[in-house]
């Protein structure tokens, strides 16, 4: 069948704002973020719960994989002192939860969307759009803006706060695991859906503040089957050395920031405010499992995941937007489901919200047992392969939170906090996962198997579990790291080096012979740094590595891959990239070529060798014949419709006649194969009803048998077949 690839026209909408315009969200509204290594939803009051009902679903690192999520809860809340309410109602501390369930209570969401720097490409497999589930994930473009994504949230509060986020991500592939967040809290007076000043005194000592939990992985828990991973009841919190409020703090590097380069030794970021997770130990399980091991499988590593957040920034005061080394407050851990209620907020629920602002002042809610601001895994083992499960430690089967908070900040009509996070994941890659899980395992079957496994620092050890730890713990290195390619991003006005953009389109299709690829070219294709494509292909399922199999030049546009073999599935995807010469300093990343994000046009629905051309048009055949609308399951799943003319030429026309002779519809044949769809639709797009219709085909090539030269067939050649169809 013919498809014809047209470029839409994309009519970019330039917004010019006075003030801010407001309207209603829906709670229930979120935006997607997809473009990078790590990927994840984001909702419209300003925290959030991954739980869709089904699984806890976000933060999903590395993307390229089927069951990364990380995310479990964030249980935020924000609170004041010495406040007076929109109705005249004096409050000693007032307090909320930041959850869906007080929307329309005391959050109202007026604003979420996802602005794209540029459109996304346009992904066809054999004809079919494969972006088109993604429509609606973008509401805007802004080609000034520097990152890839910002994500917009604002919700108003009754206590005339409005909470302001924007989320950066970046597609660079040294600076796509991380979001950075810019958090503004104004006081604006707003207290409902409308832009209306209502309150006009000063904020006093507002507080903020979060634990987030994380399962670490969906992966680890669907491999191993220990439920409580799902909700992070293993998960251990610990931090860098930064001590929020100690009299002789760590030495915050101000002045260092802007020497910070990828050499920079991890050793030397200890003084980066965060906040990490990782996946502990299970009480009485029968083998060491940091790191997740598959041990009823290949043993592949399924938690090499360190995520967490750290602080890039926080407002001195109102007035004064220096960063303040002593915030946050807190950094620390806390219990995971043992968390103050700010009840209904009413009057009634006043001691409450008292322990909430306690809670959100350093003060863990239920005691010190509970939570604090020491480094929880340090302070609780001793080795590596320590069996300390860190749910028994507080006695909290919801796991252990990563508990931030800020504050306290007085804030005048009119003026603003600014707060900036950033919240990642890094660890083990999948290779690594693979070949360290699969060592381990066969040291696990095996007693007497006693290495020597290798360290990362080329040392040598005897026991498999040090060196499956000791392995894993690297990431801890890999998150730091990532810490401090955030802090150089932020710190630069966001300026890191940036890939060429990759092809609008990209057009993948199968082939009697081969898979042929095309596409538009990059809109950076004439730029001097310019280095040309790259093609990657993974073989059976897209959820593996791909493979590079084509390095192009600048102006390519085409590739014919003729190594395809019959019966397999192949998905690709194309990057444009730069040659490096604009990315040669170090300062924000490894020098060399930078690469478009592949997750912009990988594909996910498989391209395949098709049949070789019919030898004879007597070997032409219609499949299902009858077709019977009852049996369709049976014969192309999930396909409605759909009949296959098979051995047919690999060059002809097809054309579809009523019983009577109206032509039904016309289909041009020329890829070279023997298969063709017919999707039981005229040629006004009507599904044709029950019936018996004539098939005409009619040669337009001459077709030779490769080995000998003989003429199978003939241009101008003709056949018919008949095709009956019950509905």
């Amino acid at each position: 069948m013919k498809y014809t690839l047209k470029i839409t026209t994309i009519i970019i909408l330039v917004f010019c704002v006075v003030g801010q315009a407001f309207s209603q969200v829906a709670a229930t509204d979120r935006r997607y973020v997809r473009i990078g290594s790590l990927q994840t939803h984001f909702n419209s009051y300003f925290s959030k719960r991954a739980w869709n009902n089904v699984y806890y679903e976000g933060m999903i690192w590395p993307a390229d994989y089927n069951y990364q999520d990380n995310d479990v809860i964030q249980r935020a809340w924000l609170g004041v002192d010495d406040f007076t309410d929109a109705s005249g109602y004096h409050w000693e501390k007032w307090a909320s939860t930041i959850v869906q369930a007080n929307v329309d209570i005391s959050l109202f969401p007026v604003r979420l969307k996802q602005t794209a720097k540029f459109m996304p490409p346009t992904i066809y497999v054999d004809g079919n759009n494969l972006s088109t589930i993604y429509e609606g994930e973008i509401d805007t473009i802004n080609p000034n803006q520097i990152p890839d994504r910002i994500v917009e949230n604002i919700v108003n509060t009754t206590a005339g706060i409005t909470m302001t986020m924007r989320v950066y991500a970046f597609s660079q592939q040294y600076h796509d695991n991380y979001f950075i967040k810019e958090l503004v809290f104004t006081n604006t007076g707003y207290v409902g859906y409308d832009s209306e000043r209502v309150l006009n005194e000063t904020i006093k000592d507002f507080r903020v503040g979060w634990g987030t939990r994380y399962s670490c992985s969906r992966d680890a828990y669907m491999s191993l089957g220990a439920g409580g991973i799902s909700w992070g009841q293993y998960s251990w919190v610990s931090r860098t050395q930064f001590r929020p409020n100690d009299p002789n703090p760590m030495p915050y590097n101000y002045t260092n920031i802007a020497t910070l380069t990828e050499d920079t030794p991890i050793s030397q970021l200890e003084w980066i405010r965060c906040g990490y997770s990782f996946l502990g130990q299970i009480d009485g399980w029968a083998y060491d499992n940091i790191g997740g091991p598959h041990a009823t499988a290949n043993g592949r590593l399924t938690a090499p995941h360190y995520v967490g957040t750290g602080v890039l920034h926080v407002d001195k005061s109102a007035s004064d937007h220096s960063d303040d080394p002593q915030q946050p407050t807190m950094m620390g851990w806390h219990a995971g489901d043992t968390f103050p209620s700010t009840g209904d907020l009413k009057p009634a629920d006043q001691d409450k919200m008292i322990l909430a602002y306690e809670h959100l002042s350093g003060v863990p809610y239920g005691g010190s047992g509970k939570g604090g601001g020491n480094r929880f895994y340090e302070d609780n083992v001793t080795s590596i392969i320590d069996r300390v499960d860190p749910s028994t430690i507080h006695g909290d089967g919801g796991g252990t939170n990563i508990w931030i908070t800020y504050g306290p900040f007085d804030i005048p009509p009119g003026d603003s906090i600014k707060i900036v996070e950033v919240e990642a994941i890094n660890g083990l890659s999948r290779p690594m996962c693979e070949d360290i899980g699969r060592r381990w395992l066969q040291a696990y079957k095996n007693p007497n198997d006693k290495g020597p496994f290798v360290l990362p620092n080329g040392s040598t050890t005897t026991d498999k579990d040090i060196y499956k730890n000791t392995w894993v713990f690297t990431g801890r290195d890999s998150f730091l790291l990532t810490m401090s390619r955030a802090l150089r991003n932020f710190s630069s006005g966001y300026q890191i080096p940036q890939a060429p953009r990759p092809p609008e389109i990209f057009n993948v299709e199968s082939k009697g012979d081969r898979i042929d690829l095309t596409w538009t070219p990059s809109p950076d294709d004439r730029k001097s740094d310019f280095g040309g494509y790259r093609i990657y292909r993974a073989i059976t399922k897209p959820d593996t590595i791909f493979d590079l199999i084509a390095d192009l030049p600048p102006g390519t546009q085409d590739y014919q891959d003729e190594s395809p073999a019959r019966g397999f599935s192949y998905y690709y995807y194309i990057t444009a990239y730069s040659d490096g010469s604009l990315n040669s300093d170090g300062k924000f990343n490894p020098t060399g070529p930078l690469e478009s994000s592949r997750f912009y046009t990988k594909t996910s629905e498989p391209a395949y060798l098709k049949r070789q051309a019919g030898e004879s048009l007597k070997a032409i055949r219609v499949v299902p014949n009858p077709f019977n609308i009852r049996a369709e399951q049976l014969q192309y799943t999930g396909e409605d419709d759909k009949i296959m003319f098979l051995n047919i030429p690999g060059n002809c026309i097809i054309r579809i006649f009523s019983e009577r002779g109206d032509l039904i519809e016309t289909i041009y044949h020329d890829d070279g194969s023997g298969d063709e769809t017919w999707k039981s639709l005229s040629s006004s797009r009507q599904v044709v009803v029950s019936g018996i219709y004539i098939a005409h085909f009619e040669v337009t090539e001459d077709q030779e048998d490769p080995f000998t030269g003989e003429i199978l067939y003939r241009k101008g050649e003709t056949a018919t077949r008949k095709i009956i169809i019950v509905r």
